[in-house]
């Protein structure tokens, strides 16, 4: 089984608003960058995007490492949270839904395939690749912003 580090981190302008989310993939030193966004989006849904989009990447059974500097979605899967909601029919509590279902459901299928440690790391701190997925992340958010502005002009 590979051994691959996967860096991720979800951007929002507003909240929800324009968000951008990316995931740098390392593996034997190659690097893969991947890239996208939302018009209309929060920061988790962005977070929760760039983990799947970076677990759906591989091709075969990984032995990962995902750094995310979300504690949303760390915690909810160190924690168990993500699987207390999934069996509780998506709920957080008896009153209240959990959100993003489809994304937590898409994670959890993206997981299945391959032995996954989640880790949290400071954002925006010295970690060159947390700081990279941001910079990438935040540059998805302002194509969107730029996109919505012309064609508002329009």
């Amino acid at each position: 089984m590979k051994n691959v580090t996967i860096y991720t981190d979800g951007a929002c302008s507003g909240n929800p608003g324009p968000g951008g989310w990316a995931a740098i993939l390392i593996w034997n030193g190659r690097e893969k960058e991947l890239s996208g966004g939302e018009a209309e989006t929060t920061n988790n849904r962005m977070e929760l995007l760039a983990a799947i989009s970076g677990l759906e990447a591989l091709k075969e059974p990984c032995r990962v490492t995902l750094y995310s500097d979300s504690k949303y979605l760390v915690d909810a899967v160190t924690l168990g949270w993500v699987y207390k909601w999934r069996d509780n029919g998506w709920m957080r509590t008896k009153r209240e839904e959990a959100k993003n279902p489809e994304l937590w459901q898409r994670l959890l299928s993206a997981m299945e395939k391959h032995e996954v440690e989640f880790s949290w790391v400071k954002g925006h701190e010295e970690n060159e690749f947390n700081v990279k997925c941001d910079k990438i992340a935040v540059m998805e958010s302002k194509k969107l912003i730029k996109n919505v502005k012309n064609k508002d002009l329009k």
